[in-house]
Formats: structure tokens, C-alpha cells, sequence
């Protein structure tokens, strides 16, 4: 396992690896890299060559780290992860493809749950003090999703259309 700057990553030798969410990868990356989102990362790459050269990216690292100790953990041994991510990417000047910015699922998790407990708490006020329930339901949600790892509303929120990825596989999402 090694770790190479943006600038290292031009001269460097093997499959780019993206484990960023598929919107994310849709939205800007590194021409022909591969996308195959952290949470499908051990399914998909229980058929790699585990001596192929893997270049792990995300933003910013932190995803990619968790990768490579993923990988490192199924026995591949030739890992490599980009300090910095794309971002780092970006301004190394390196070319990254941009095709649509959407507004990332985790921030429109905040702003949907925000809308509902003002809304709940708004017409507890102003109608019924049975609309508590929804402030209350939305904040159920907020510690199940903590206590386990999964979004109900994120789940929701990724299928709506406006989140599709055009381009995307099954077993990941190479675009372009």
C-alpha cells in the first residue's frame, strides 16, 4: 500500500479506481476512471486480479483510505491511494471531466428533515398537537440511521430523478 500526490498520479500506472457515490462520479471525475461506490466496493472487487495495480480516489481521501484497507483486507497487494482525492486532483491541474453538479444526498438529508420538523412543529402550533409526531418520527429516524448506517430518507432521496446517474451499471458506473 502507497500513497502518491495528484501530481504523481499523471505518471502513474493502473486502474483508477473512483468510490465515490454514483452521483458524485457523475458530476465531475477523472477521465477513464471507474467508479464502484464504497458500499459495493468488496462485492465487485471479489472478481478482480488481486495483483492488479489499483489507484484508489474519492474527494478528499478519507473514502479511499477506507477502501484501500478494504482491498488490503481481501488480499490485493498492489494499492495505491491519491492524497487529497479529486480535489487534490483539481489543483494539480489535472483534467477532470464536469458534467452536472447535484447537491450531494447527505445535505439534502439535512434540508428534507429540517422542512419536516419546521413544517410538523408549524402546524402542531397552528392546527393539532398530533403534528408533533412528525418532528418526532423524523428524529427516530435520525438515531436509527446513526445507531446502524442506513438512511432510510438518503435511500429515498438517491432514487428520486433529479439524483439518477445516466450511464450507470450494476457493477459500477463507468461513464463517458
Amino acid at each position: 500500500m502507497k500513497y502518491i500526490t495528484a501530481s504523481e498520479l499523471k505518471n502513474a500506472g493502473g486502474r483508477v479506481v473512483d468510490v465515490r457515490m454514483e452521483a458524485e462520479f457523475a458530476a465531475e471525475r477523472l477521465p477513464g476512471s471507474e467508479c464502484v461506490p464504497l458500499n459495493r466496493l468488496t462485492a465487485v472487487a471479489s472478481g478482480w486480479n488481486r495483483e492488479e495495480p489499483l489507484i484508489l480516489m474519492c474527494a478528499a481521501g478519507v473514502r479511499s483510505k477506507d477502501a484501500m484497507n478494504r482491498l488490503a483486507g481481501m488480499g490485493f497487494t498492489n494499492l495505491t491511494m491519491v492524497e487529497g482525492g479529486l480535489r487534490a486532483c483539481r489543483h494539480a491541474g489535472l483534467d477532470v471531466v464536469v458534467e452536472r453538479k447535484t447537491i450531494p444526498i447527505v445535505r439534502q438529508v439535512l434540508m428534507v428533515a429540517g422542512i419536516l420538523v419546521l413544517l410538523g412543529l408549524l402546524l402542531a402550533y397552528s392546527s393539532s398537537v398530533y403534528f408533533l409526531v412528525l418532528p418526532l418520527l423524523v428524529g427516530c429516524g435520525m438515531v436509527f440511521s446513526g445507531m446502524t448506517g442506513i438512511c432510510p430518507m438518503a435511500w429515498l432521496l438517491s432514487r428520486m430523478p433529479w439524483n439518477r446517474t445516466p450511464g450507470y451499471e450494476a457493477q459500477g458506473c463507468r461513464i463517458g
